[in-house]
């Protein structure tokens, strides 16, 4: 079945309301089963110890077990990752506290006997630093609950290597290094520390932050909570619960709203359907731009771990700079003022992959004599180069179609590729949702994993392709009709001048536009092949003179070009003077810019303004013309 523009416009309809009319961004981010469990365990009173406080959460554990027994993410293979194993004994854990869900008990410990041996070997060389923090504790929690672990030998020796470098990070560690800023400190995974860490209730109430939570993490102000009973602790929960009805809660709280929202253009402008949101991109982007400028966004070292900071800096940097606006390269460029950042991202590559591949693409939009972008560019193509050898970034699980985009990235240059070609790419390529780590749990933002937003995408590319094919015939007869198909020379150029103009500007479905360029490329072509190779001197003469008048700039062009048929070798300016008219790129695109839809205002055209835009239009596709034609020749 063929799509149709009304499904189309539904679609958008449906996504509007489902993704733009919500302030509250928490549902667009996937629980953490780890987390959730964690709030699962407070009881109401303490002395009691005979209830849940948040009941939510423990029936949120009952109703969102995998059908194969685990808790947490599956990879891009739907297969469980890594965080699955402390995710499901936590949550086991929970269950086993109110004596609930023995069934769902039974197929946890199932999963983790029969997959704890596959996942840790797969992994066995890249623990992340929280998953050798977290996983002996969640075991020992487990052992305590009364749960029956029973790990083959293979595993029982990764086990102890896994309890050993646990042991290493917290005698070299502090509980909180203030210098600290690529890693979460050791205080904010409070609930696995051993109890033979003692952290004293002034060290938890010390670090608390002005909200109520340790590090916004649920799953350590919940422990913080049982620990101390703090107000503020308290007060945290309860909007962290209430802000997540039903029950799963994320492994960060709050969320960083703008990084969201920038996620989200970014994914809908890759998709190809910016053309339907383009009122709510902008309003996202002209807020997020005006809060940079009041608030004057602190550079360098804060209190956000680095690898999320420059994340959102360089998609911040590229989607405004898109968007028109001015964005100094300060505020992506900052990391390389700080030789220790850089040292540190050097030796840790694998931790900035999806960092760097932003960075890499915020720097496609460098000016002239931006030498700190220029830097920046060389600095994360140098770190995605290695990254290719690896494939692996302990920030993000990364998929073999992400890997794919990383490599075509580096491959074409993004001024030379085509958007509606990229759109299908990411289509492709992209199809599932990227996994980025929390504190200790992979995380999805459903806004992201929104199955009505690919269905869009597929829907819009699938609605365009038939919309360029019934173009395109309608095009073939038109030039067939003409006679501009078969004139005996020179080549037949019909599909791929349509193909130039329709690959490589996302204009809206409407055709006119699309149909008048490429049938003024067409008729420009067969003239510019007539100069060149078929009429003699004389005919070329009478026929500008019969037709200069007409369109005099044009032809003005191709009249000087007839220099070359006696002789006469101009300079290089002269040439380029003369050359950037006959390649007639203007004639190609301003008449047929004055039938965009919607128009731009009478008061807002000021042709003056354009003269050297266009200028260098016609230069650039001159230049790319003549190389491509030396490249060919020779």
């Amino acid at each position: 079945m063929e799509p149709s523009k009304s499904s189309i416009q539904s679609l958008v309809s449906e996504i509007k309301e489902e993704i733009f009319s919500n302030d509250n961004l928490h549902p667009f981010v996937s629980s953490s089963a780890y987390d959730t469990a964690w709030l699962a365990m407070i009881p109401v009173d303490p002395r009691k110890q005979n209830c849940p406080m948040f009941k939510n959460c423990l029936n949120w554990i009952l109703e969102n077990q995998n059908e194969d027994g685990f808790w947490g993410e599956t990879n891009y293979e739907g297969l469980p990752t890594i965080d699955t194993l402390p995710a499901t004994l936590a949550c086991m854990v929970a269950l086993q506290t109110w004596n609930v869900g023995q069934e769902n008990i039974e197929k946890g410990l199932a999963f983790v006997h029969s997959k704890a041996e596959i996942l840790l070997k797969i992994n066995y060389q890249n623990f992340p630093r929280w998953f050798v923090i977290v996983f002996p504790t969640m075991i020992a929690l487990a052992q305590a609950a009364g749960l029956e672990l029973v790990f083959p030998q293979g595993p029982k020796g990764v086990i102890a290597d896994i309890f050993f470098k646990r042991q290493q990070i917290l005698k070299t560690e502090e509980l909180v290094d203030e210098t600290q800023y690529c890693d979460l400190p050791l205080l904010a995974y409070l609930e696995s520390l051993p109890s033979t860490y003692n952290v004293h209730q002034k060290e938890i109430v010390k670090y608390l932050s002005n909200d109520g939570s340790l590090f916004q993490s649920p799953s350590a102000t919940a422990y913080a909570f049982m620990a101390t009973g703090n107000v503020k602790c308290r007060r945290y929960l309860m909007s962290l619960v209430q802000n997540c009805p039903n029950g799963g809660v994320p492994g960060k709280y709050p969320m960083d709203e703008e990084l969201i929202k920038l996620c989200m253009v970014d994914h809908i402008q890759r998709l190809g359907l910016a053309e339907h949101f383009n009122e709510e991109i902008e309003k996202i982007l002209a807020k997020i731009y005006r809060d940079q400028k009041n608030h004057k966004t602190k550079r360098g070292k804060t209190n956000i771990l680095l690898p999320i900071k420059l994340y959102n800096d360089s998609l911040a940097f590229r989607l405004l700079r898109m968007q028109g606006y001015d964005v100094n390269p300060g505020n992506l460029c900052w990391f390389l003022n700080d030789g220790e950042i850089l040292k540190h991202m050097e030796e840790n590559c694998e931790q900035f992959i999806t960092v760097m591949y932003s960075v890499y693409t915020a720097t496609n939009l460098l000016f002239p004599g931006e030498y700190e972008l220029e830097e920046a560019r060389k600095f994360s193509k140098r770190m995605l180069e290695r990254s290719n050898k690896t494939n692996k970034d302990h920030n993000f699980v990364l998929s073999q179609g992400f890997q794919n985009v990383i490599k075509h990235e580096l491959k074409l240059p993004w001024i030379a590729r085509l958007d509606h070609l990229d759109h299908r790419k990411w289509i492709e390529e992209y199809n599932v949702t990227p996994l980025w780590i929390g504190k200790t749990s992979f995380y999805r933002l459903a806004c992201l994993d929104n199955k009505k937003l690919m269905q869009l995408a597929v829907e819009n590319y699938e609605f365009r392709q038939l919309i360029y094919r019934n173009e395109l015939e309608e095009l073939k007869r038109w030039s067939m009709k003409w006679g501009l198909s078969d004139m005996g020379f020179g080549s037949e150029k019909t599909t791929y001048l349509y193909f130039a103009v329709a690959a490589s500007i996302s204009l809206p479905h409407d055709p006119i536009v699309r149909l008048i360029a490429a049938k003024a490329g067409i008729i420009i072509t067969v003239a510019d092949d007539f100069y060149d190779m078929e009429g003699s001197l004389s005919e070329l003469e009478v026929l500008t003179n019969a037709v200069k008048s007409g369109v005099k700039h044009l032809f003005h062009g191709w009249w000087k070009k007839l220099g070359s048929h006696s002789g006469y070798i101009p300079s290089v300016n002269e040439y380029l003077q003369t050359a950037m008219i006959s390649i007639a790129a203007h004639t190609v695109v301003l008449p047929a810019s004055c039938f965009l839809n919607p128009g731009m205002p009478n008061e807002k055209l000021k042709p003056a303004e354009y003269e050297n835009i266009t200028k260098l239009l016609m230069a650039i596709t001159r230049l790319l013309n003549d190389t491509r034609s030396y490249q060919v020749i020779h």
